[in-house]
């Protein structure tokens, strides 16, 4: 059924950042398999749907993906099509019995056997993979050239968690917290560097409880420092209680670190957080945030919060909205409580739909407004921005400042890859709008 494909390889990825690696080390690895990478789904040979298990009809998102994948090559030679990711984890029996057009099911820790599982289907097997492989597959990684080429790149550091947090599928689908090797993520980056990366993001489900022999996150940001050409560093996704005292130095002793921190606590009650097994209070949390801004007065804080948790009451959400107005955060990801099959929290009584929209939507307005009032004061603001790439439109280029923020400025001369200095225009609740310093030559900078 298989013979004589012409090899291309099609992702759609779902899901955070870490699927985004996942998705480029597949294309990575399927080279080896005479695959090349396709935007053009229509004409893949084999399709990989990339997925993710945090929101809720994560399962039916991959059958309506599956629907439009069918209907593409109705008349057509079907492609290979893999579903990967944490639905495959958590979900890959009911998949493959749902839905015969799925030819494997391949959990984020066994992806690296991807190019073998592909040649068991074309002699016609179907495969469930989805065990934890990740020491393995970590050791497969390491022998795999990153090649990617981008001005901000990421590095997968850890995986799994230990936190086992109620509301959460991750330690069921990625499995318990595992570091990567210090000297083959150095490696990685040196790499990175060596192809035009200026900025790179560390990336693990609990990054931040990073330990690979005694060495821990701080240690390995004070190692990537060491890279000249590397001007920025960045890390995500952390949990409070393993914001060690070390790793809160750095943000003041790193010239490279990003004074900017996701710092995810789900909720502002107490009660809530006891709840959820989150193993910390508000309390600890907000002496974390003392703790940074001591040391560093520049820092700012994005986060995650949860609305209708089971058994949340109004004086519960009011604590969230305390909570949010205290900190002052510049971004937030705010969403309803949406159960996830396998979790402890997922049979609990549901609160009232309606009352999580309303207080969803109270939530975020009060979150948008501090997140205006931030932005308001960047204009006329110089801040250093680092440009990714150059837009379709003429003479305009894309960056990020220190705290991630979308920056848009025109130029006659080539910015991507340069740290410049931008004096902020005008903003809206996306972008950052500025022009470049001097007006003769931009000013490049190391950070």
């Amino acid at each position: 059924m298989y013979k004589d494909i012409s090899k291309k390889l099609f992702i759609k990825t779902f899901g955070c950042q870490m699927n985004e690696y996942d998705s480029d080390r597949i294309r990575d690895l399927t080279k080896n398999n005479g695959f090349i990478n396709s935007t053009d789904y229509k004409n893949s040979d084999c399709y990989i749907i990339n997925t993710c298990h945090i929101r809720e009809k994560a399962t039916e998102k991959v059958f309506h993906e599956i629907g439009r994948i069918k209907k593409n090559f109705r008349n057509k030679k079907k492609p290979i099509v893999i579903v990967t990711g944490c639905v495959a984890q958590a979900e890959g029996e009911v998949l493959l019995k749902r839905d015969k057009y799925i030819d494997a099911v391949i959990g984020p820790q066994s992806y690296h056997k991807i190019n073998k599982i592909i040649n068991q289907i074309k002699d016609k097997e179907r495969i469930e993979k989805t065990d934890f492989d990740v020491v393995e597959k970590f050791d497969r990684l390491n022998i795999i050239k990153n090649g990617n080429s981008k001005v901000s790149s990421y590095i997968t550091i850890q995986e799994g968690c230990d936190k086992f947090c109620k509301f959460c599928v991750v330690p069921y689908t990625r499995g318990p917290e595992n570091s990567r090797s210090l000297d083959h993520i150095i490696s990685e980056a040196q790499t990175l560097v060596k192809n035009g990366s200026k900025e790179i993001t560390l990336l693990g489900q609990n990054v931040n409880a990073y330990n690979f022999k005694g060495k821990k996150l701080s240690s390995l940001i004070y190692e990537l420092e060491k890279i000249d050409e590397l001007k920025r560093i960045r890390y995500t996704t952390s949990h409070p209680n393993d914001m060690t005292d070390d790793l809160i130095e750095t943000y003041s002793r790193s010239k490279k670190l990003m004074p900017f921190l996701h710092l995810p606590v789900q909720t502002g009650s107490n009660k809530l957080l006891k709840l959820m097994n989150r193993k910390h209070d508000k309390e600890f949390y907000l002496n974390i945030v003392s703790n940074l801004k001591k040391i560093n007065a520049n820092i700012e804080f994005s986060s995650d919060f949860i609305i209708g948790y089971p058994g949340e009451t109004d004086r519960d959400f009011n604590e969230s909205l305390d909570l949010l107005m205290k900190v002052k955060f510049i971004q937030t990801f705010s969403f309803i409580y949406s159960a996830r099959p396998g979790t402890p929290a997922c049979n609990l009584k549901l609160n009232s739909l309606d009352n999580n929209k309303k207080n969803l939507a109270k939530f975020q307005k009060i979150s948008n407004e501090i997140k205006v009032a931030y932005r308001k004061k960047l204009i006329g603001k110089n801040i250093k921005t680092l440009f990714e790439n150059k837009m379709n439109e003429p003479n305009k280029y894309f960056g990020r400042d220190e705290y991630s923020n979308s920056v848009v400025v025109e130029s006659e001369n080539n910015l991507v890859g340069k740290i410049v200095e931008i004096k902020i225009k005008r903003v809206n609740n996306q972008t950052l709008f500025g022009k470049t310093i001097s007006c003769k030559k931009e000013r490049e900078f190391a950070a």
